[in-house]
């Protein structure tokens, strides 16, 4: 049996880590705080809470179907049902595109994928090394751990600067483009409007999602998730950390005026999450 280290807990990562836990030992350590990466979940009380990456899941693949069919038979996953706006005039709608979401958030594949797997959290990865055959990995805690095989399921840009000098393959030394997205999400006075989503045709807020709508939890408030655009995100997110109470009430702001709800004084600021969105692009 040989022992396997994959980095990274989403849904790629879990996916890997489920299929080698079968006949292997399998560990997987992930730098945030529990599973889900790009799907994950903030929780922000016990029962509240928000999707702030990966929004659903719309399967197309014959094989995802299967998968996706088979964790809402389990009420793992369930469908998103509501009034979902489209405004992207750039963009055709698919009136066949289903909205598929975790019964409590979008980190429930992955939850479900790993639930029997060992697994290490708040536990970033820093160097890796080979010696006798061992890969030697040390993390940002101080840990040292050993293992037979080594599995990195993060972006690109931390994957190149973990394993260039181990890959001897012309992919490491391409360039990616990895489009960013600043994630604010707010609690605000509850309104009439019964709108679960909006996906905008703005240059600067491209989406937003009650997460009430999700029917995981009551509450007196609506909460809302707000999504800029890549093309906007791309220019400040290198300063977003100094900048985002600036960016985030730029986003709110956008909101409230784009969705004609009315603007309380009483605006619950979460947190500007700074993500890292999902297109790559090869330059």
């Amino acid at each position: 049996m040989s022992s396997y280290c994959v980095i990274g807990s989403g849904i790629s990562g879990a996916t890997i880590a489920n299929l080698l836990s079968k006949k292997n030992s399998v560990h997987i350590y992930d730098k945030a705080r529990g599973p889900g990466g790009r799907s994950s979940f903030k929780r922000l009380n016990k029962s509240k809470g928000f999707d702030h990456g990966a929004q659903y899941f719309s399967p197309k693949s014959i094989q995802f179907k299967k998968f996706i069919t088979n964790l809402r038979k389990k009420k793992i996953l369930k469908k998103w049902i509501g009034k979902h706006i489209f405004l992207d005039k750039l963009k055709k709608e698919n009136k066949n595109h289903i909205k598929i979401i975790g019964c409590k958030g979008n980190n429930d594949i992955s939850k479900h994928l790993i639930k029997n797997i060992k697994c290490s959290f708040q536990s970033e990865l820093e160097k890796i090394k080979i010696i006798n055959n061992k890969w030697k990995l040390g993390f940002k805690n101080n840990q040292i751990k050993y293992y037979d095989k080594l599995i990195l399921t993060c972006p690109f840009p931390q994957l190149k600067k973990l394993s260039k000098k181990f890959i001897d393959d012309p992919f490491i030394k391409q360039k990616i483009k990895m489009d960013a997205n600043i994630t604010v999400m707010i609690e605000i006075k509850k309104t009439n409007k019964n709108i679960s989503s909006y996906l905008f045709d703005d240059k600067i807020l491209g989406w937003a999602a009650k997460e009430n709508s999700k029917r995981r939890f009551k509450s007196n408030n609506d909460l809302w998730t707000l999504q800029s655009t890549s093309l906007w995100a791309n220019k400040r997110i290198n300063k977003n950390r100094e900048n985002k109470e600036k960016n985030s009430k730029i986003l709110i702001d956008r909101f409230f005026k784009l969705t004609g709800i009315k603007k309380n004084k009483n605006i619950n600021f979460i947190k500007p999450w700074l993500e890292i969105f999902f297109k790559f692009q090869a330059i």
